[in-house]
């Protein structure tokens, strides 16, 4: 892979721009990653992270029931299933394992087991039809299925299913217990988890994420963490709390999939939701005691216009984490003024990058309503120019592209869509519509494909959402394009 190269000199300290070579850097104090040759999985060295002894707290709690995993449950189970995997299943590295389910708790054990023994977690959402399962295995060739017991009769009838909850299934840690896998001696280039995406366009691809692209970003979320404390002991006041996190999120999601991910690495505590429900969500965050809640705009939308949301006690919450669509200035700012006390962090990321990209980090970040933050450690972007491939400067509107260890290793078996998205220097073009202001941080105008061409005008349809979300009478809004009429 061809790496730009800019002397320190030459990379502007506010915005991380460089003249010479038209590209971005991150202004983020950048922290060591293990060296790339050193065999390791993800599930391992988010273990070696945790403190010794282990944290004395739950690792995982269902929000509806309460039932809490503890940290030595939790690893002791994670060890036990993989044993079982591997004696019994027969499964080994590159194998490719669907699971298909909610969100429930034994969930991330198995995805941390699958990823220990160098197996290829591949979740799928569980409200797919049997066609969208049998296109997904299709493309990710699983070997085996984990799957709820109200999803396996839509699986594939040639792929072996284990149903999760089933004796079958138990047995599998039983038979582990006594049987622990070998060491398996796994590169961080290998594939530790296959995600389904639609792509910068059209039909779902499967997505290859490898163990290095999760250890940068295990790498990246603590950086942060540490930032915020640094920030905060030099102001004089306490580091945060250790987080408990709430995540309404699907662990299918990459968003979910990599909370869980960093939840753990950081010895924090994650609740799950088996499916999202407003005032479950606004009840497990009192019952809780939760700190950190990530979620997409339309909850913050649904927070501003919510009674019960000012009548619960959510003194606990200090960060809401918004991803997975623009956060509207006006929304941000409608929100601080009903919850003063709750920081908005926002972020970006795609699939294809494993993740987050960029993101907003402590106090006075956070108060730059409308952006995303700033580039993540170990990353360069480009703004590129749609129409001439130039690479843009900042306070210019482009394409996003993006360059560093959190790219993905392609799409499984669509050789000709990976070489669309990544090109040969290794840029993922994202088909986001942005820039970057003076002072580095990022803003997301639209999709690039989604622009709606009116008089010669470019209108990203975000910006009317916004607008339209700002009403208090409008609980949501989608604005789409709809063709003129003939002679108008």
């Amino acid at each position: 892979m061809a790496e730009l190269s800019a002397a320190p000199g030459e990379i502007d300290p506010r915005s991380g721009f460089c003249a010479a070579t038209r590209t971005f850097h991150s202004v983020r104090t950048a922290g060591a990653f293990p060296p790339e040759s050193l065999p390791v999985t993800a599930a391992a060295y988010a273990f070696s992270l945790l403190s010794s002894p282990l944290p004395d707290r739950p690792a995982l709690v269902d929000a509806a029931t309460g039932i809490a995993v503890s940290y030595p449950s939790f690893l002791a189970a994670v060890r036990s299933l993989a044993g079982g995997l591997w004696s019994t299943l027969g499964l080994r590295p590159g194998d490719v394992a669907l699971v298909v389910a909610p969100s429930r708790l034994d969930v991330p054990v198995l995805h941390f087991a699958l990823m220990s023994i160098g197996a290829v977690v591949s979740p799928a959402n569980p409200a797919s039809t049997a066609e969208e399962y049998a296109h997904q295995a299709g493309l990710s060739r699983p070997v085996v299925a984990f799957a709820a017991p109200e999803v396996a009769a839509k699986l594939p009838g040639h792929l072996r299913c284990v149903v999760l909850g089933s004796d079958e299934y138990k047995s599998l840690s039983s038979a582990g217990a006594a049987a622990a896998p070998p060491p398996v001696a796994v590169k961080q280039s290998d594939t530790a988890a296959v995600l389904y995406s639609s792509g910068t366009t059209g039909r779902v691809k499967a997505v290859a994420i490898t163990h290095r692209n999760l250890i940068a970003l295990i790498c990246a979320h603590a950086e942060n963490r540490e930032q915020v404390a640094a920030e905060a002991t030099e102001a004089g006041e306490e580091p945060p709390p250790t987080a408990v996190t709430l995540l309404p999120l699907p662990l299918f999601h990459v968003f979910g999939f990599m909370m869980v991910l960093r939840s753990v690495s950081m010895g924090e505590t994650a609740v799950l939701m088996e499916r999202f429900d407003f005032g479950a969500a606004l009840r497990a965050i009192e019952r809780y005691r939760v700190t950190l809640l990530p979620a997409a705009p339309p909850l913050l939308v649904a927070m501003i216009k919510s009674e019960e949301a000012r009548r619960r006690d959510l003194s606990s919450l200090l960060v809401i984490g918004v991803g997975g669509a623009p956060l509207g200035r006006e929304v941000a700012e409608r929100f601080a003024a009903v919850f003063p006390n709750v920081q908005i962090v926002q972020g970006y990321g795609l699939t294809e990058s494993s993740g987050s990209v960029a993101s907003t980090v402590g106090p006075e970040e956070s108060l730059a309503y409308g952006s995303v933050g700033k580039l993540a450690s170990h990353l360069q972007a480009k703004i590129v120019d749609p129409s001439t491939g130039e690479a843009l400067g900042p306070d210019q509107r482009g394409e996003l592209w993006i360059r560093g260890p959190v790219v993905m290793k392609g799409y499984v078996g669509d050789d000709k869509a990976t070489a669309e998205t990544v090109d040969s220097e290794g840029w993922l073009k994202t088909g986001d519509l942005c820039y970057f202001n003076e002072d580095g941080f990022l803003y997301i105008v639209d999709r690039l494909k989604e622009l709606i061409k009116y008089k010669g005008y470019q209108v990203p349809p975000a910006e009317l959402e916004h607008i339209l979300q700002s009403h208090p009478g409008i609980a949501d809004a989608a604005v789409i394009p709809y063709p003129p009429r003939l002679g108008v």
